[in-house]
């Protein structure tokens, strides 16, 4: 089974869009999204809607829930809060409903995924550093784990007591390890890189491959400005910050 596996959609329809027609082409099966389809872009019915064409298997991210009301908007940034809000004010009832009843994890005979980290999913830590991944870890119940969240691709791999932040983007999956894969975001990417990061993974070769492609990001540019959400949500796009 080729897996394609997505995260951060955050309402970017032009980046969903081109990273599923690259999925397509490199025969993925099954779309994996791990959280975060709304917030910050301006068209996240229509992510919504994509998502639901593709049969995707969906986590809750924070901005899901916050959307859905099932997470307090407080502690996030001015920009994040005025983007709930309008995201809450724009899509279905149905869309909201689907959004409240995502959950935190899923899991399935190959893989593991959760938005933010095994341990204490709802908390939505920021998976950075090997201390944060040791408490990940120890909560792990699958060979190998996707997640997003900081919107920067990274893989950490555990074997027996010691991790790794190790910087290799296409790998062999080793029996002897775990594996904590962040598939980086499609449609805000934030490691100075502006194309739509996904991952692979091929669960007959045991493959996994971090991708990049280039999308139309001056068409999702202009649908935030003209739908009067904070300009800085368009302008960091283009810089991948």
């Amino acid at each position: 089974m080729r897996y394609g596996i997505i995260s951060d959609i955050h309402g970017n329809l032009e980046a969903l869009q081109t990273v599923l027609q690259s999925c397509h082409r490199q025969n993925v099966q099954n779309i994996l999204c791990i959280g975060d389809i709304v917030g910050y872009g301006a068209s996240p019915g229509e992510c919504i809607a994509a998502l639901k064409e593709a049969e995707a298997i969906c986590v809750a991210g924070n901005h899901d829930w916050a959307v859905a009301a099932r997470l307090d908007a407080s502690y996030f940034s001015s920009d994040g809060k005025e983007a709930i809000n309008w995201t809450r004010s724009k899509i279905s009832i149905e869309d909201i409903t689907l959004l409240s009843m995502l959950n935190l994890v899923c899991t399935s005979d190959e893989v593991m995924m959760v938005h933010s980290s095994p341990f204490q999913p709802e908390a939505f830590t920021y998976l950075t550093d090997v201390a944060k991944a040791t408490k990940a870890f120890s909560a792990l119940s699958h060979p190998v784990c996707f997640i997003g969240h900081t919107h920067v691709p990274r893989i950490f791999a555990k074997r027996d007591n010691n991790i790794v932040n190790t910087k290799t983007f296409e790998f062999e999956v080793h029996p002897d390890y775990q594996y904590i894969v962040n598939v980086g975001s499609v449609g805000q990417p934030r490691d100075g890189n502006p194309m739509a990061s996904y991952g692979i993974y091929d669960s007959e070769t045991q493959m996994i491959e971090l991708k990049r492609v280039q999308y139309d990001i001056q068409t999702a540019q202009k649908k935030i400005v003209n739908a009067g959400l904070p300009e800085i949500l368009a302008q960091r796009l283009m810089h991948g910050r």
